[in-house]
């Protein structure tokens, strides 16, 4: 599948609080562990992107807004939204929706 094409929402298994000016964002179904490894922060970029999940907008969309807001090439806004959302799903921070799920 197209990896542009999908559409994620977040997961509904987490916090997430701001904290002197920085998103932190905390699973709560990941177990005991190190909590310095369960929470994520986000920097201005990472918030941009996580403030565009929403269950509606396909990844593509969310790199067309964002290339057009910080005035970078495609390939590069493309590579680092892709690698940022693959980090998110791997820590089940984002879920994919079924396009039957999308209004």
């Amino acid at each position: 599948m197209d990896k542009l094409k999908i559409i994620y929402a977040r997961s509904h298994d987490l916090v997430e609080r701001e904290i002197e000016g920085e998103l932190i964002i905390v699973p709560l179904t990941s177990g005991i562990g190190d909590l310095e490894d369960e929470l994520f922060s986000l920097n201005e970029i990472g918030r941009d992107v996580w403030a565009r999940i929403d269950g509606k907008r396909r990844v593509s969309q969310i790199v067309e807004e964002l290339k057009e807001i910080y005035q970078v090439e495609r390939r590069k806004i493309t590579t680092d939204v892709l690698g940022f959302l693959a980090e998110l799903a791997k820590r089940k921070l984002i879920v994919e929706e079924s396009p039957c799920q999308v209004t």
